[in-house]
């Protein structure tokens, strides 16, 4: 968050404070600051009852007043302030049937891990530990507070906030919290897709993807809620092209050898890393053993292909968008098509690196090849070419409308549309350049489709 994003948090604390209310920093941002980090946002939690709070900041809304949560307007920030709150029994894995407003120290001790569960007074700079938070900062450990069995069994989602924290942090996952994870991992399957979703994508678009994949895999997790993926463990390849081993190994590689563009949409970021994750998905219902005279073969016919399909579904049970999951199939599906551009017609080259999504495929590619045989030839050839392309060379201007190609001759209908794509071809191919080669070389092409008849 920025400066004036902290400002805002300050504000809204003195305000409570000058109002006789507690008031602290709470939950991530203690944690970030303490590890020397910069906070994505700041959690106010104080005494003050929801009434109270948006007494004191008018226009306040509250957005869960059953959980005592108000966010608070401060200039282009907005502040979220909660009461200190002690939760009933969680009967749904998700919600608690009953809420109490409480003390500092009863808020805490119902949070998920003692790293998330310090508070900050921001005047003193004091740091109010009392569920041995900070001794945790220092091990590098992720602790459930309490009972880690009751934790994880109150919100599920929790089994996947561990991992994610985890892998984020590069801490490890004590022993008795890990033992409850991978005891309680089947409940995983009752989270929302959408819940599930914003987890994964956090993991997956976050510094260390591939130890989110090994611990979602250890856990149990994945069997859970990506199946398709789970089967790659173990699915040998062929050593010539993957010496790094089977293909999960494989997946957790690309997703560390990934590059993402800062600059992209968030949206088109994340399609990009669940593409990294299931671009081999398909390898395990496509393998193919031979033994032949060099010994045994291993191929994946039409794995991308099946991939793409399978990728389709799960970005139905994870809610993506239209656009999100459109761009994740697609790259899914084209995944290997870069191996055929030095095979393919200038034409079908062009057509190829003016796709809507190459960028998103060239560091697809990238990554696949950094996680197999390291050969990066075709990536720098294309990165090249695309460098040295004008636009009108990748998408030339259309010479000859629709009628004027019926006036020459072509028949109405759907061969109209395959005049223009041939017509549009031999531009890409340099062959036609200007109105007139363009009409002569379509009445070849009118009297090459006759003879074909």
């Amino acid at each position: 968050m920025t400066t004036s994003g902290k400002n805002a948090a300050l504000s809204v604390l003195g305000r409570l404070r000058a109002a006789g209310h507690e008031a602290y920093f709470a939950g991530g941002a203690v944690r970030d600051l303490l590890l020397g980090a910069s906070p994505h946002d700041y959690d106010v939690a104080t005494s003050a009852r929801p009434e109270e709070v948006t007494g004191l900041f008018p226009g306040a809304v509250e957005v869960g007043a059953h959980f005592g949560v108000v966010l608070v307007r401060v200039g282009e920030t907005t502040v979220e302030v909660a009461t200190f709150r002690s939760d009933g029994a969680y009967d749904d894995g998700r919600h608690p049937s009953e809420v109490r407003f409480a003390s500092a120290g009863e808020d805490v001790e119902r949070r998920d891990f003692t790293v998330n569960g310090l508070l900050l007074d921001p005047e003193s700079e004091q740091v109010i530990d009392l569920v041995g938070g900070r001794a945790d900062l220092e091990a590098g450990l992720i602790r459930a507070i309490g009972e880690p069995r009751a934790r994880f069994s109150e919100d599920h989602l929790r089994l996947l906030r561990a991992l994610r924290f985890a892998a984020h942090l590069g801490f490890r996952i004590e022993e008795t919290t890990w033992a409850a994870i991978c005891a309680l991992a089947h409940e995983a399957a009752r989270v929302s897709g959408e819940r599930v979703r914003d987890e994964l994508l956090k993991m997956l678009c976050g510094p260390r993807p591939r130890l989110a994949l090994e611990l979602l895999h250890s856990s149990g997790l994945l069997s859970v809620l990506l199946p398709e993926v789970a089967a790659l463990d173990g699915v040998e390849q062929p050593p010539d092209h993957h010496p790094e081993g089977h293909a999960l190994l494989h997946t957790g590689l690309v997703l560390e050898r990934l590059e993402l563009d800062p600059g992209a949409p968030a949206w088109r970021r994340e399609a990009l890393c669940l593409a990294a994750l299931l671009h081999d998905v398909g390898k395990a219902v496509t393998q193919k053993v031979e033994d032949g005279p060099g010994g045994k073969r291993i191929r994946f016919p039409g794995h991308p292909e099946s991939g793409a399909a399978m990728a389709g579904e799960i970005a139905r049970r994870l809610r993506l968008s239209r656009a999100q999951t459109e761009l994740l199939v697609a790259l899914v599906a084209e995944h290997d098509q870069i191996l055929q551009v030095p095979r393919m017609r200038r034409s079908t080259r062009l057509r190829f690196l003016r796709r809507p999504h190459i960028a998103e495929l060239l560091r697809l590619h990238r990554a696949d090849r950094l996680a197999s045989s390291g050969d990066l030839s075709l990536w720098e050839a294309c990165r090249s070419e695309l460098a040295g392309l004008a636009e009108e060379t990748l998408r030339p201007p259309r010479l000859l409308p629709g009628d004027a190609l019926i006036a020459l001759g072509v028949p109405r209908g759907p061969a109209v549309g395959r005049a223009l794509e041939a017509l549009e071809d031999a531009q890409l191919e340099g062959l036609v350049r200007s109105r007139e080669e363009a009409e002569a070389w379509l009445r070849a092409w009118i009297e090459r489709e006759g003879e074909a008849q």
